[in-house]
């Protein structure tokens, strides 16, 4: 099924990898187009312990497999910068927003072509 619908042109994402059911195989058996960093990790990372390790070897296994990075549970500068110099080009977490409506998504999407209009003006 999973074939099917990246097919239709449906991208995949395996969530909270490295935790849970989420394995390795998973990686070789489903056609997954972006691989999502569990936030145990990413927390990890303020704590000084294995997560810079763990978050380059996933970034590295999904760029060799050809699949995007996201970290979830992004909530300091320090884990940005973390996750930027280890390969992680995709964050979501309370550093960036506050879960949003889907009302409230189109206000904010709307505010920043705003501004790009205003900046492109101004110049």
């Amino acid at each position: 099924m999973l074939h099917t619908l990246r097919d239709l042109g449906v991208r995949i994402a395996l969530d909270d990898f490295g935790t849970g059911y989420s394995s390795l195989s998973y990686l070789r058996s489903f056609p997954f187009d972006k691989v999502k960093i569990d936030r145990s990790f990413v927390t990890d990372l303020a704590n000084g312990g294995n997560g810079h390790a763990i978050i380059r070897a996933i970034t590295s296994l999904a760029d060799a497999l050809g699949m995007e990075t996201l970290a979830e549970g992004v909530e300091e500068f320090d884990q940005l910068d973390i996750l930027r110099r280890e390969g992680c080009r995709n964050v979501q977490g309370y550093l960036l927003s506050r879960p949003l409506s889907a009302t409230k998504v189109r206000e904010w999407m709307h505010e920043g072509e705003e501004e790009k209009k205003f900046r492109a003006g101004a110049s």
